[in-house]
């Protein structure tokens, strides 16, 4: 699942980043308390997701949201703050279930978190399954995480009129991620397909990241529905070129910049758009190579770089940029023709999308 250097809402990019983090530091920290005044056993854990939350990451969907929030009118302030954090909250459920699916042990520069409770359950020398104690203990914090962002939305300070009214596109968000992570599931029990890559990434990634937290922060603050007409045409292929850089981002970029393994995909044998034109054009030869390395789980460094050679052969990757510029330019022609309420919020929205689509990690 998902990943910057676009526009803050006000002030540095620091500063947006800041006023998130403060927010979500807040609400966990009371939540935290709340739980463990009578009962210090699970301490240990709300520390953990605390931790989680709040490691580095790009913010991106907070100020997604707060943009689509401006761009119908809504004046800053703490409320949509804390509102657009909650999307945090549910991002972080996201990342924490879908590595467990992935045995992914990386993830932002650090551990996984089922992977640090699991190390941490072997450093404490307790009872039981190491292994199986981080995956249980993980799912469930990550479900809490997701009743968090309801309760971090409904508690922003934000009317009920505004709540009720953005409340269809939050149900959607979330309906949408776990249908395509069903998808994605499938298309990999199956092989894989360009066609059934880029229906997982519309359900799974474009929908949550772009699409959905601009309408969120849209219907918030009473937006129109031709301006959330023009969010969907905006969201969705910018969505899709996020995931796209994703997948070339994990193909071929550093860890060390990254924050996640450039080999976990190749060998879970994840059915990527990527992959998938790789497929579509290789030689006879290259075929039986992508079948015998992809989804190998003991794939070798030296594996890895025969299937990015692969995959630039092809013009795999090149053609991946080319779908990425091609979906740019369809959410910049659509964000021309947006109704917005103020013109300012345009070039906001047009730094989101070029660091949406050409970032670096």
């Amino acid at each position: 699942m998902p990943p910057d250097a676009a526009a803050p809402p006000a002030g540095p990019h620091t500063d947006f980043r800041r006023a998130v983090d403060e927010a979500l530091s807040d609400f966990l920290t009371a939540r935290h308390r709340q739980w463990t005044r009578s009962d210090s056993g699970p301490a240990f854990l709300f520390s953990a997701a605390h931790d989680y939350v709040l490691s580095p990451g790009k913010r991106i969907r907070p100020r997604f949201c707060f943009w689509g929030w401006r761009a119908a009118g809504g004046r800053p302030g703490p409320e949509i703050v804390r509102a657009a954090a909650s999307l945090e909250l549910f991002h972080s459920f996201c990342l924490i279930h879908d590595d467990i699916m992935d045995t992914s042990d990386l993830r932002r520069g650090r551990p996984s978190l089922h992977r640090q409770l699991a190390d941490l359950h072997a450093r404490s020398a307790w009872r039981g399954d190491a292994v199986r104690f981080g995956v249980n203990a993980a799912i469930v914090l990550g479900d809490l995480l997701v009743m968090w962002a309801d309760e971090m939305l409904n508690s922003s300070g934000l009317s009920q009129a505004d709540l009720h009214g953005a409340y269809r596109f939050v149900a959607r968000m979330r309906a949408d991620v776990c249908v395509g992570q069903l998808l994605d599931t499938d298309e990999q029990a199956h092989g894989g397909s360009l066609d059934g890559a880029l229906r997982v990434v519309r359900y799974k990634t474009a929908g949550y990241t772009v699409q959905h937290p601009l309408q969120i922060g849209a219907a918030l603050a009473g937006g129109s529905e031709a301006l959330l007409a023009a969010f969907d045409a905006i969201g969705r292929p910018l969505g899709e070129a996020f995931q796209f850089r994703d997948d070339l981002l994990g193909a071929f970029r550093d860890p060390a910049v990254t924050g996640k393994s450039n080999l976990d995909d190749f060998r879970e044998g994840k059915p990527t758009a990527l992959l998938a034109l790789a497929r579509a054009a290789a030689t006879g030869r290259q075929g039986r190579q992508i079948s015998a390395l992809h989804g190998n789980p003991r794939l070798t460094a030296e594996g890895a770089a025969t299937l990015r050679r692969i995959i630039v052969e092809t013009g795999a990757r090149q053609a991946l940029e080319t779908m990425i510029d091609d979906r740019v330019t369809a959410a910049r022609m659509a964000l021309d023709a947006a109704p917005l309420a103020e013109d300012s919020v345009r070039g906001e929205i047009e730094a989101l999308i070029t660091s949406a689509a050409h970032r670096e990690s």
